[in-house]
């Protein structure tokens, strides 16, 4: 392993400070900073970790322009993602982010030529790509397990009027930020999505339809792939529907098929053939992971496990530290991260370009390619 060392700050301290003990086992780590706006938690946190209290900061805009910071981490409200990852890309800083890249498909084409032209690293932190539900589903297309895949579903149903959600999310289209809905879909068929046509279902109340003047409650698209005669579906709803939080994928094929649990915790179903079927419970995914930082894929690793995002996410499957594997190894081998800006826009833009096609009606739009 490469004795490299990485100064990373992260921003945002939501569920962004459960990737602080998990930066800080890190063998390429140097140091880790953090950032939120209330000076309280930035105290308890700088206690708690023994952080330098050189990198702990009030403001975003004071991270940029530091030459002892390598790396940064988004983990802020969506509407600053792509403000705070150009102006970290643009000061030549390695950035990771979470979901979505951007809210519109001229910040993602500002992101990836900004990747480009720094030459650092970027990474969208999705988390759906590396549940151990979905690293589960990928091993056994990439062994042959499955054999052809045939269709891939996705979903992703969420009541976001919980309290515990920003005040940003009333009203939020539904697709228009799809990723944990479409992603695993388009990674398991290893392709991205070309085409995309969308329909909106059922009316939001008028207080949320108002405030993005989006009138649905639920959003379906289907859409075709590179290189591929798999049709891939997702559908998503955030508001007005009674259902228990589910953001799961079905992959079925020639050998096999995967069908998500419809109720947490009920177990997922695995079909071999004729009527066969059977309740699994997915395998943790520590031993993927070097050793210093295998021990986070354990629910109770999470420092705050009542935070909104894990009491509706399940403690997102166990991904933060494979999320932190992957961004740094990517900076310490030189190499583009396995969500790259251009990969991290298409799972994007699908989302995007999804709820276009659901205001115009169905019609069927062309995702762009940067």
């Amino acid at each position: 392993m490469s004795d490299q060392k990485i100064t990373v700050v992260i921003v945002g301290m939501g569920f962004g400070k459960e990737f602080i003990p998990i930066y800080l086992q890190h063998p390429n780590i140097n140091k880790v900073g953090i950032c939120t706006r209330n000076p309280k938690t930035l105290e308890e946190l700088r206690t708690k970790y023994n952080l330098d209290p050189e990198l702990c900061f009030e403001h975003f805009e004071d991270i940029p322009g530091r030459d002892d910071v390598d790396a940064i981490h988004v983990v802020t409200p969506v509407p600053d993602h792509a403000r705070m990852t150009l102006a970290s890309l643009n000061a030549n800083k390695h950035t990771a982010c979470t979901i979505p890249m951007a809210m519109t498909k001229e910040d993602c084409q500002a992101i990836v030529e900004a990747k480009r032209r720094s030459g650092k690293v970027y990474m969208m932190m999705e988390t759906a790509l590396y549940t151990r539900e979905f690293l589960y589903g990928l091993n056994l297309a990439e062994t042959g397990e499955l054999g052809r895949i045939q269709f891939v579903r996705g979903s992703h149903i969420q009541d976001m009027s919980m309290e515990g959600w920003g005040e940003y999310w009333k009203g939020y289209p539904p697709m228009l930020n799809g990723t944990h809905a479409i992603s695993p879909l388009l990674r398991i068929n290893n392709t991205t999505a070309e085409t995309v046509v969308c329909h909106g279902s059922g009316r939001l109340s008028d207080d949320l339809s108002s405030r993005y003047g989006s009138p649905f409650a639920v959003e379906t698209a289907t859409f075709t792939l590179k290189n591929s005669d798999v049709i891939a579906e997702a559908t998503r709803s955030l508001f007005d529907v009674v259902r228990q939080y589910r953001e799961s994928y079905d992959v079925y094929g020639t050998k096999m098929s995967f069908e998500w649990e419809q109720l947490q915790d009920e177990e997922h179903v695995i079909f071999d053939g004729g009527e066969n079927a059977k309740r699994i419970n997915v395998p943790d995914t520590d031993e993927l992971l070097i050793d210093p930082i295998k021990h986070f894929t354990k629910r109770e690793k999470i420092d705050d496990p009542n935070h909104v995002s894990f009491l509706q996410g399940a403690g997102h499957g166990g991904s933060h530290p494979h999320l932190v594997q992957e961004f740094m190894a990517a900076i310490i081998e030189g190499r583009n991260s396995a969500v790259d800006a251009e990969l991290a826009a298409n799972y994007t833009l699908a989302g995007i370009c999804a709820h276009e096609s659901a205001m115009k009606g169905g019609e069927r739009i062309t995702i762009p390619t940067y």
